[in-house]
């Protein structure tokens, strides 16, 4: 299959852990504590590496924290590519309270990045063999908004695909003046992009206005419980949630977005790929606090779904 780089911008070590109960002033003693590399396209690298894909992380990191970022990247099989920066690698921190099964999720807004920085991690997109780059997560503080823009640009200059997970004001400024691959909001972030609230058939509508005036080839819209839709000049695909036990919020969407990526750059064609990317997403909330989707699961579940699909 095709090599993909994914870019993180602003990466961060995900720390999980388990509490009996989480209360206010009081030491709040945790258990089954782990630290894990993360940040959007970190976490769509592990996955597409754990899927048996090849892929390249490019992420900014500093300080002490950034070192630490590192010594994670490295064992999980994906090939890191830091680029440094002054300020700290954030930290972010989600626990799982045992009495009542909630998730708390502490999420850093991390260091502030000037340009001058970014250029280096710029000049490996110029360069690059990758036909496909994925740039996925938050745009850190001090980057102007039209940067997730000038990788779409690089991409295309390249004639390498592009595909983007963002939100806010980078993702309408690369949408207003790029023309992406895929992108792949929430149906949150297609609300807030659009400045109102979504029910199904307006979200079909958004994205295949998107697709219509040339910003992106497919959008494929989360739908939390709902599934995914995904909007192309065919027209749409609807996927049907997999109803299974959740543990963990954490890293669905980036699950959802590695298999995606994985299954578009190995040739299949975008239906199935949306069904393995809801494989995976369902798999990521089997496991606890930042753990991922695992193969296994992504397998077992995407089989059982052609199955459903076959009998029906």
């Amino acid at each position: 299959m095709a090599p993909i780089l994914t870019v993180t911008l602003s990466p961060t070590i995900d720390m999980a852990s388990e509490a009996e109960v989480v209360r206010p002033t009081h030491k709040v003693r945790t258990a089954q504590e782990r630290f894990d590399p993360g940040g959007g396209g970190i976490n769509v690298a592990r996955v597409i590496a754990m899927l048996g894909g090849t892929v390249e992380a490019a992420y900014l990191a500093g300080g002490i924290t950034g070192a630490l970022l590192d010594q994670l990247v490295a064992p999980t099989g994906i090939e890191g590519r830091p680029f440094p920066i002054a300020g700290a690698t954030r930290v972010s921190y989600t626990v799982h309270e045992r009495s009542t099964g909630l998730e708390y999720r502490f999420v850093a807004s991390g260091p502030e990045v000037s340009t001058r920085e970014l250029e280096p991690c710029l000049a490996l997109l110029r360069k690059t063999d990758s036909r496909w780059i994925v740039a996925s997560g938050s745009l850190p503080r001090g980057l102007p908004l039209e940067t997730f823009a000038r990788m779409a640009d690089i991409a295309a200059q390249r004639g390498a695909r592009f595909v983007l997970d963002s939100s806010g004001e980078a993702l309408a400024a690369t949408l207003d003046r790029s023309r992406v691959f895929l992108v792949k909001p929430s149906r949150g972030e297609l609300e807030q992009f659009v400045g109102h609230p979504l029910d199904e058939m307006g979200v079909r509508e958004a994205a295949l206005a998107l697709v219509r005036r040339g910003a992106a080839e497919m959008v494929a819209v989360t739908l939390g419980a709902g599934g995914a839709v995904l909007a192309s000049k065919a027209g749409i695909t609807r996927v049907p949630a997999l109803h299974v036990p959740v543990r963990s919020a954490v890293g669905a969407g980036d699950s959802f977005l590695g298999a995606m990526t994985f299954a578009l750059a190995a040739d299949r064609s975008p239906e199935e790929a949306l069904r393995l990317a809801i494989a995976a997403g369902a798999a990521a909330v089997l496991t606890p606090g930042t753990t991922l989707c695992r193969r296994e699961d992504v397998l077992r579940l995407y089989a059982e779904a052609e199955a459903c699909e076959t009998a029906g």
